[in-house]
């Protein structure tokens, strides 16, 4: 029978010469019709017309939730990217392949959201003898969710249309599952619930391999857009599935895969619990690939290394003081030995300014043991103290607050540089006060301020001697603005 004259016989309850052929073999034909590509927008209008028109014990009975799941995963494939060779190089910006992508994307879309408002009519009757949904949503579920992830967002592949059918996707998506989130949707209700993660992971699996993550430009998005939604304690049951894609992704050559598999990481350090993290030496692994990215020369990747860096080394030097390992092998001196060997040499503004602002947390987390690096921090401060790096200042204010972090940790070191630091800093507050540039008003108080507060820890470590020092200056500095700093300090008890 022809998929039009179905159409009109399930409208009219029944076909003139008998009744319908199993949904069965009519979703498989269907499938064999649009994975052979001519006339596909006519057959997804006519099947999204089918789906609304038919019984749903015609097309949910039997064996269809197979057929259904085949379907849709052909469906899927058929709104996919077009595939790429896997060591193509950047996406196209414009393609008419990917035009094409998006307006079957579109009409795939529309098919699915019929398909779920039809399942659940169904659920809502299965009271009255219809057959349940339940089989068949697992079927479809997952393949649907990879569709709307992979158009949900603005990419060379959507458009304004395509992105507000897979964001309807989603939300249907949700509420046929009886879930409340997408987050929900993935990762279950409660801890003991299992949801639809392990699903899409398995479908993503077959996409997500050395040779094969590259062919499809969508697979590395829809992971790296999942993962974020799958947390603690949830995540740290799925740690096999999740950390080889993410290290995969992290060692690609291409600056914007490195981020995404660096994120990916990051995320996983943060929602799997550190003792899964340390079996099987799997911490150490992530280490040594993030520090591997250290000699990176692009600040967003070296950002994103450095945030993911500072919440691994705890879980390092919680294994290392288990395993009793002598202090010196200690990861975090190892990190923070490399990031003051780049920023002494660093001329690039985006750099210092990525490394300035990181710095203070790895004083933090070493304490008292900062002191081992005084020597280079020294050179460091001054160096950074001297350079104006633009209108927001974040390097001298990621300098100015490391500074006062090492003179609260490491105060019995600061008297012997003390002429050296207090010259740098009375320096600093007079450029920026005579500053004509385009700095704004609140980032020079904040460094005044800033240099202030230093001044102030100074002068407590090396008992009342920046005052002494600074008398002179204070008497014969006719600046309100640096004198009304200097003035803090004196009066500081």
């Amino acid at each position: 029978m022809e998929l039009s004259g179905l159409v009109r016989a399930l409208r009219l309850e029944g076909p003139r010469d008998g009744q319908p052929p199993p949904a069965e073999q009519v979703l498989l034909q269907l499938g064999l019709l649009i994975s052979q590509g001519p006339g596909g927008a006519g057959v997804l209008r006519d099947l999204g017309v089918l789906i609304e028109a038919a019984d749903g014990q015609w097309l949910f009975g039997g064996r269809s939730p197979a057929a259904l799941g085949e379907l849709v995963a052909v469906l899927s494939g058929h709104a996919a990217p077009p595939k790429q060779e896997q060591d193509a190089a950047d996406l196209p910006g414009e393609d008419s392949a990917y035009a094409a992508t998006v307006e079957r994307a579109a009409d795939v879309g529309s098919v699915f959201l019929r398909l779920l408002e039809k399942l659940e009519v169904a659920k809502a009757q299965e009271s009255l003898g219809v057959p349940m949904v339940g089989p068949v949503l697992a079927r479809v579920m997952a393949p649907i969710y990879i569709f709307a992830a992979t158009h949900v967002v603005e990419r060379p592949w959507t458009n304004a249309r395509s992105q507000s059918v897979a964001q309807e996707l989603l939300a249907s998506l949700v509420r046929a599952a009886d879930c409340g989130s997408v987050a929900e949707f993935l990762r279950g209700k409660d801890e003991d619930e299992e949801g639809r993660f392990a699903a899409v992971m398995a479908i993503l699996k077959q996409e997500l391999t050395k040779d094969t993550w590259k062919c499809n430009p969508a697979t590395k998005f829809v992971f790296s857009w999942t993962l974020p939604h799958v947390t603690r304690p949830w995540l740290g049951r799925y740690l096999e599935r999740v950390l080889p894609p993410s290290l995969l992704i992290s060692d690609d050559y291409r600056e914007e895969n490195k981020i995404l598999g660096v994120r990916c990481l990051h995320h996983i350090v943060l929602n799997v619990p550190a003792a899964d993290l340390c079996q099987f030496n799997r911490a150490q692994v992530v280490y040594h690939a993030l520090y591997n990215h250290l000699y990176s020369r692009e600040a967003p990747l070296i950002q994103a290394v450095l945030l993911c860096l500072l919440d691994l080394l705890p879980i390092l030097e919680r294994a290392r003081r288990q395993q009793k390992l002598p202090r010196p092998t200690a990861a975090c001196d190892e990190v923070l030995q490399l990031v003051l060997t780049h920023m002494e040499a660093e001329h690039r503004l985006a750099l210092r300014r990525v490394y300035a602002k990181a710095l203070p947390a790895f004083v933090q987390r070493l304490g008292i043991l900062i002191a081992r690096h005084l020597k280079r921090l020294e050179r460091i401060i001054l160096g950074y103290l001297e350079v104006c790096d633009g209108p927001e200042e974040e390097a001298r204010l990621g300098i100015l607050e490391t500074l006062q972090s090492i003179i609260e940790h490491a105060w019995p070191r600061m008297p012997c540089r003390l002429p050296v630091l207090l010259k740098a800093l009375l320096r600093m507050m007079w450029d920026v006060h005579t500053d004509r540039g385009s700095t704004p008003e609140s980032v020079k108080t904040a460094l005044l301020q800033g240099a202030t507060q230093c001044l102030i820890l100074l002068d407590r470590c090396s008992e009342g001697q920046v005052k002494v020092l600074l008398e002179g200056v204070y008497s014969s500095c006719e600046e309100n603005r640096v004198r009304e700093c200097l003035r803090q300090v004196q009066e500081n008890t």
